[in-house]
């Protein structure tokens, strides 16, 4: 026996939706363009800044802190302090500072540092690349929340 049949009585069937492709193809597009900006000018860092053989990778350390500095405060701006247009944190969050900022470069260099015969150093890479980005972030997004605050208290006042 078949399930019966929905009785629509006149009642139009809702129309078919967008795809879910057509409906993420702009936020894929965004993040693609602004994680070529960002390993762009991650790339133009280490080539500014190169690391010698086992040495340590200043580039890619500064690089991933500034990242999560950045990123703190880009997550205060558009969610705290401006309505954004639906694309701009994927464009600059995901694009291009998750273009920007590199796990695989911060183990790949972890490694070359142990491979060396630098185990300190590589340890010491490891715990204070975490702890930089971490401390990077809250400071960042802290630091953030304060300046937007007082503006939007002085903009109140000068009404």
């Amino acid at each position: 026996m078949t399930a019966p049949q929905a009785r629509t009585h006149g009642v139009r069937p809702a129309p078919p939706r967008r795809s879910e492709w057509r409906a993420q193809a702009p936020v894929v597009a965004v993040v693609a363009a602004g994680g070529a900006l960002g390993a762009t000018a991650r790339y133009a860092l280490t080539l500014a800044w190169p690391t010698p053989p086992g040495g340590f990778p200043w580039a890619t350390f500064w690089t991933n802190v500034s990242g999560c500095a950045a990123m703190g405060v880009l997550m205060v701006f558009v969610t705290d302090v401006w309505a954004a247009h639906r694309l701009l944190r994927p464009f600059l969050g995901t694009g291009v500072l998750g273009g920007y900022t590199t796990f695989s470069t911060y183990a790949v260099d972890i490694r070359g540092l142990a491979d060396a015969g630098r185990p300190g150093p590589a340890l010491a890479y490891l715990a204070a690349t975490l702890c930089a980005a971490l401390a990077a972030v809250w400071l960042a997004s802290a630091a953030a929340r304060r300046v937007f605050a007082g503006r939007q208290r002085r903009a109140g006042s000068q009404r």
